[in-house]
C-alpha cells in the first residue's frame, strides 16, 4: 500500500488518492529556487464522514513536509464556523509567529493595518472605520503570495472545509483559483452534503472547472479484512472479517474503532465473536457512544460536554472551568476519556474524530448546552481571549434581557466590522436584538444592525433604520445618524428621489446648525444625482444661494461646495466660475464615512471638464492611494480607476484610459451585477473602444455586461444612454441611435444638464440625422456650440466646432475646421486635436491645398498613433496617401470617410 496513517498503519484502498497527492506535491516541488518553474494547483477530496479524508490529508502534510515544503494547515470546526477568519488564523499564525515583527511587517507591506487584524496580529484601533471585506481578502492574497515567494513551495491544507467560517472560505475560494500562478498547492477536504448554502463562492469553486474533486469511497470487504488481520493477527477468520465489514459498512473510522474495542475486550477474531460485533460497532457512534461515555462517570461526561461546546484546540484549563470541575477531578476525567478513545492530547485537548465531537454535542440536553455556552462565553472573556471568541457562545444562549449580554454582542459586532466581517457583525446584532436590549438601547442596536447591512442587504437596512427612527427613546444625534444612513441606503438602492426626500424632511427637525447642514448636503446630493429630478432649475438656484458665502471651513461646508461645483459644471456655467467654487471645496477625504469618494470625486472631475486635467489626475491618483491604504478594494476603488481612466480619456490617451477602465470593470465585477460602479466602468470602456475604432469589441463588452436599457435612475458618467446611442450609430443603426440619443437629450435638458463637454449627445445625434434631416443636424450643433462657448473651455468649443463642420453646408466646413484646429491646439485632449488635424488636412487636400494638407495629416497621424486611436490613424494614412497621389497628378479611387464612432 502507498502511504501510511499517523499511527504508521497502511492506508487501505487509497492508492489513487495518494498517487494524485504525490504528483501534485512533486509538481509544486519541481523547478528552481523562489518558486521559479514550479507548478501550483488545486486538489479536492470529497467524502462522507469517517471515510478517511483526514487521514489522506495527514499523509499529504507528511509528504509535503518531507519534501521541504512550507505547510500551512487548518481545520474547520462545527462549533467555530461563526468565528470570522478562524481558518485564516490557523493557516497563517504559525508561520507568522516564527517571524520577527520587522519580518511580519515586510511580508504584509502596505496591508499590515488592513489584513493584520483578520490574521489576529493585533486588534484594530477603536473608532476607526473597518476595511471593506474585499480589501481584507486582497490583503490576505498579498500575504500568502509573499509567504509563497519567500518560503516556496507552499502547501495549504484545509480539512473539514464544510465547517470553515464564511469569511475564510470567501477568501480561499478566490485565492485558490490563482494558485496555479504561484508555487502554492491548495488541498481541501470536505463533506459534499454539508457545504452550507451561504458559502456560494466555495460551492462555485468545488463545482467549477478549476479542479475535479476526488471522491473517497467505503472500503471493500477485502480491504477491511486486511485491516482486521493487520491489527488482530493473520488468524482472524473470514466470517469475523466479513462481519466487521457488514457492521461498519466499510467506513474506515468505524472499522478502526471496532478493532480497538475488540482488542479492549480481548475477543478472539473468530466466528463465535462475530455475533458481538454489531453491539461493539454501535458503541462507536450515536447512542452507543453516549452510553459508553456515561459509563465513564459524571465528571467525564461534564468534561466531554465542555470540550464539545468549546470546539477545537481545547484548553484543558478552560474545559475544566466550563465543566465546573476542580483541576484534579478534571485531570482524572480527561485520563478516562483518553483511554476510552474519546479525547486525545494533554494541555490541549481534541476529540479523536469530529464524528465523536458532533455526537457528544448533540447529546447534551438543550438547556444544559445553552448554559454551557454561557459559561464558555464568560470563561473566554475572563481568559482574555477576545470578545469575538466569546461572542460565538453568546449567539447560542437563550435571550434573557441581560444588558451585559447586549453590551458584549454590540462590542463583538464592532470588532467584527473592524476585521472586515460585516456579516459576522450582523449576526451579533441580530442576537442582541432578540435579548432584547433595554428600551433606551433598542434604537442604538437597530441603527447598528442597519449599518452592518448597508451595502449588502438594502431592504433589510431600510427596515432596521426605519424601526430605529420609530423608537420612543431616540436622542437627536442617533436620529440624525439613522436618517442620514436611511437616505444613503435608498440612494445605493437606486431610489434617489426617496433618499432626497428623507434627508430633506429631517432638515427642519435638526437641532444644531451642523446637523442641519449635514442633512442639507444629503438632500442636495441625491437630488443632483437623480436623473429624473423635477424642478431642477429651482433646486439649482437654491443651492447656489445657500453656498454663495460659505468659506469651506467645515466638512459639511466643503461637501455642499462640492455639490455646487458639480451642479454648475453640469449646467454649463462658465468654467472659471465653477473652478472658483471648486477651490473652496477642496480638502474632503476620499474615505470619509459620510461623504467619502462621491463628493471629492465630482469636485475633481470638474477640474477635468474645465481642461485642468493635471489637477484632476493628481486628485484621482491620491484618491486611489487613499482607498488602497484603508483597504477599500470594492466599488470605491473601481470608481477610482474608472475616474482616472476618464481623465486619461479626456487627455486623449486612449490606451491608458482603456487599461484603467478594464481595471474598473474587474473591480466592479467583484461587487455585483448592474451596480453603479459597473455602469460607470463599462460605459467608459465602451466609449474608449469606440474612440479607438474598435466597434466589434465595444459591442462584445456591451453584450457581456448587459450594457443596454433599462438604465440606472442615477446620473452616470459617461452618460449610459448616450454611449449606447453612439455604439448603435457606429454599427450603422442610425434610426435606433436617433431614438436613444433623442431620449438622452430630452432627459438631460429636463434636468438642466446642458454642458456639451460633459455629454455630447447633440453632436452624435446630429451625425445620426444628418443624411435625412440636415437642417436639424445643423440646429443641434449650433446649439451645442453656443453652450460650449458659454462654458468657455478649448475642448468644449473645439469639439462643438468639429461636429458643426461635419454636418455643415457645402463650403462652410473649412472655416469651422480651421477654427477647431486653432482652438483644440490649446486643449489637453490630444485625440480631439488629432482628429481635427486629420479632418482639416482631408478638407484642404480635397480643395487643392495639398502641401499644407500633407503637413496637417502627418502631424495628425503621428498624434493619433500616440493616443492609440487606431481607426483614426488608419483614416489619416488613407487621406495622406490620397493627397500624395494628387501631388503626383493621379486621381485617387475613393476617399475613406470618418467613422461616426471617431467623433467626440
Amino acid at each position: 500500500m502507498d502511504g501510511r496513517d499517523r499511527l504508521g498503519k497502511p492506508l487501505y484502498e487509497r492508492e489513487n488518492e495518494v498517487t494524485a497527492a504525490q504528483k501534485a506535491v512533486e509538481g509544486i516541488c519541481a523547478g528552481g529556487g523562489n518558486g521559479e518553474g514550479r507548478r501550483g494547483g488545486l486538489l479536492f477530496f470529497s467524502a462522507a464522514a469517517g471515510l478517511g479524508k483526514t487521514t489522506v490529508l495527514t499523509e499529504i502534510r507528511r509528504m509535503a513536509a518531507a519534501r521541504g515544503c512550507t505547510v500551512l494547515s487548518a481545520r474547520g470546526s462545527e462549533q467555530e464556523h461563526t468565528v470570522p477568519f478562524h481558518v485564516v488564523r490557523q493557516l497563517l499564525q504559525p508561520v507568522l509567529a516564527s517571524c520577527t515583527e520587522a519580518e511580519r511587517r515586510e511580508i504584509f507591506g502596505g496591508w499590515y493595518e488592513i489584513a493584520g487584524p483578520a490574521v489576529g496580529l493585533f486588534a484594530q484601533q477603536t473608532g476607526t472605520a473597518g476595511p471593506d471585506p474585499q480589501g481584507v481578502r486582497d490583503g490576505l492574497d498579498w500575504v500568502v503570495t509573499q509567504v509563497a515567494v519567500r518560503r516556496a513551495p507552499v502547501v495549504i491544507v484545509l480539512d473539514d472545509a464544510h465547517w470553515g467560517d464564511l469569511e475564510s472560505l470567501a477568501w480561499l475560494s478566490a485565492f485558490a483559483v490563482r494558485a496555479r500562478e504561484l508555487p502554492v498547492l491548495v488541498v481541501i477536504g470536505y463533506r459534499p452534503d454539508e457545504v452550507p448554502a451561504e458559502a456560494q463562492a466555495f460551492r462555485e469553486l468545488i463545482d467549477g472547472r478549476s479542479a475535479r474533486p476526488i471522491p473517497l469511497h467505503a472500503l471493500s470487504p477485502e480491504a477491511v479484512a486486511e485491516l482486521v488481520r493487520g491489527s488482530l493477527g493473520a488468524e482472524a477468520d473470514d466470517v469475523f472479517c466479513r462481519e466487521c465489514w457488514v457492521v461498519t459498512g466499510g467506513n474506515p473510522y468505524e472499522a478502526v474503532e471496532l478493532i480497538a474495542k475488540v482488542q479492549d475486550r480481548n475477543l478472539a477474531p473468530d466466528a463465535e465473536s462475530a455475533s458481538l460485533l454489531g453491539e461493539l460497532a454501535a458503541s462507536a457512534r450515536g447512542t452507543g457512544l453516549i452510553k459508553r461515555l456515561e459509563r465513564l462517570g459524571h465528571a467525564a461526561v461534564r468534561l466531554a460536554w465542555a470540550a464539545a461546546v468549546l470546539g477545537t484546540e481545547i484548553s484543558a484549563e478552560l474545559a475544566a472551568s466550563v465543566a465546573g470541575l476542580p483541576p484534579a477531578e478534571a485531570q482524572a476525567a480527561a485520563d478516562r476519556l483518553r483511554v476510552a478513545r474519546i479525547l486525545t492530547g494533554t494541555r490541549t485537548l481534541e476529540f479523536i474524530h469530529p464524528l465523536i465531537a458532533t455526537a457528544v454535542y448533540q447529546a447534551i440536553p438543550p438547556t444544559t448546552r445553552t448554559g454551557l455556552h454561557g459559561q464558555a462565553a464568560w470563561a473566554l472573556a475572563d481568559a482574555g481571549l477576545g470578545i469575538t471568541a466569546a461572542a460565538r457562545h453568546l449567539l447560542e444562549t437563550h435571550p434573557e434581557g441581560d444588558p451585559n449580554t447586549v453590551r458584549q454582542l454590540r462590542a463583538a459586532a464592532r470588532e467584527n466590522a473592524r476585521l472586515g466581517a460585516p456579516d459576522a457583525a450582523r449576526r451579533c446584532l441580530e442576537r442582541a436584538l432578540r435579548e432584547p436590549p433595554a428600551p433606551e438601547d433598542r434604537a442604538g442596536v437597530l441603527y447598528e444592525l442597519g449599518c452592518s447591512a448597508l451595502l449588502t442587504a438594502p431592504a433589510t437596512t431600510v427596515n432596521h433604520l426605519t424601526a430605529a427612527l420609530e423608537q420612543p427613546f431616540l436622542d437627536p444625534e442617533l436620529r440624525e445618524n439613522a436618517t442620514f444612513r436611511l437616505a444613503q441606503v435608498f440612494a445605493h438602492n437606486d431610489e434617489l428621489a426617496k433618499a432626497a426626500t428623507v434627508a430633506g424632511a429631517e432638515v427642519a427637525r435638526s437641532h444644531s446648525p451642523r446637523a442641519r447642514l449635514r442633512m442639507q448636503v444629503a438632500h442636495y446630493l441625491w437630488l443632483v444625482f437623480d436623473a429624473h429630478e423635477e424642478q431642477a432649475s429651482d433646486r439649482s438656484l437654491r443651492l447656489a444661494r445657500l453656498v454663495e458665502h460659505l468659506p469651506g471651513e467645515t466638512i459639511e461646508e466643503r461637501a455642499l461646495l462640492c455639490i455646487r461645483t458639480w451642479d454648475a459644471m453640469l449646467r454649463g456655467e462658465p468654467a472659471a466660475d465653477t473652478l472658483d467654487v471648486a477651490a473652496r471645496a477642496m480638502g474632503l477625504s476620499y474615505t470619509d464615512p459620510d461623504w467619502g469618494f462621491e463628493l471629492p470625486s465630482v469636485a475633481a472631475l470638474s477640474y477635468m471638464y474645465a481642461d485642468e486635467c493635471d489637477r484632476a489626475e493628481e486628485l484621482f491618483s491620491s484618491a486611489i492611494a487613499e482607498c488602497e491604504q484603508v483597504g477599500w478594494s470594492g466599488a470605491h476603488l473601481s470608481f477610482g480607476f474608472t475616474l482616472l481612466g476618464l481623465v486619461w480619456f479626456r487627455r486623449g490617451m486612449l490606451v491608458k484610459a482603456e487599461e484603467c477602465a478594464r481595471e474598473g470593470v474587474r473591480l466592479a465585477e467583484r461587487v455585483g451585477d448592474r451596480v453603479p460602479a459597473r455602469w460607470y466602468a463599462v460605459g467608459l470602456l465602451v466609449d474608449v473602444l469606440l474612440s479607438r475604432g474598435r466597434v466589434e469589441e465595444a459591442l462584445r463588452v456591451a453584450r457581456t455586461y448587459d450594457f443596454a436599457p433599462p438604465y440606472l435612475t442615477a446620473v452616470v458618467f459617461p452618460d449610459s444612454q448616450t454611449v449606447y446611442g453612439r455604439l448603435l450609430l457606429a454599427r450603422g443603426l442610425r434610426k435606433e441611435a436617433e431614438a436613444q440619443l433623442t431620449a438622452a437629450g430630452a432627459r438631460l435638458e429636463a434636468k438642466g444638464i446642458v454642458n456639451p463637454t460633459w455629454c455630447p449627445w447633440a453632436g452624435h445625434l446630429a451625425l445620426a440625422v444628418a443624411e435625412e434631416d440636415p437642417a436639424r443636424a445643423r440646429a443641434l450643433t449650433a446649439k451645442m456650440l453656443r453652450r460650449a462657448e458659454r462654458y468657455g473651455t478649448p475642448t468644449a468649443i473645439g469639439e462643438a466646432l468639429s461636429f458643426s463642420a461635419t454636418v455643415a453646408e457645402d463650403g462652410q466646413a473649412l472655416p469651422l475646421r480651421e477654427r477647431a484646429v486653432e482652438i483644440l491646439r490649446r486643449s489637453p485632449s490630444r485625440h480631439a486635436y488629432a482628429e481635427a488635424l486629420i479632418d482639416l488636412g482631408a478638407e484642404l487636400g480635397r480643395g487643392g491645398g495639398t502641401d499644407r494638407a500633407t503637413g496637417l495629416l502627418s502631424e495628425g497621424v503621428e498624434l493619433a498613433e500616440e493616443c492609440g486611436a487606431d481607426r483614426l490613424a488608419e483614416r489619416g494614412h488613407a487621406e495622406l496617401a490620397a493627397v500624395r497621389l494628387r501631388l503626383n497628378g493621379t486621381r485617387p479611387l475613393a476617399r475613406r470617410g470618418a467613422s461616426p464612432a471617431e467623433h467626440g
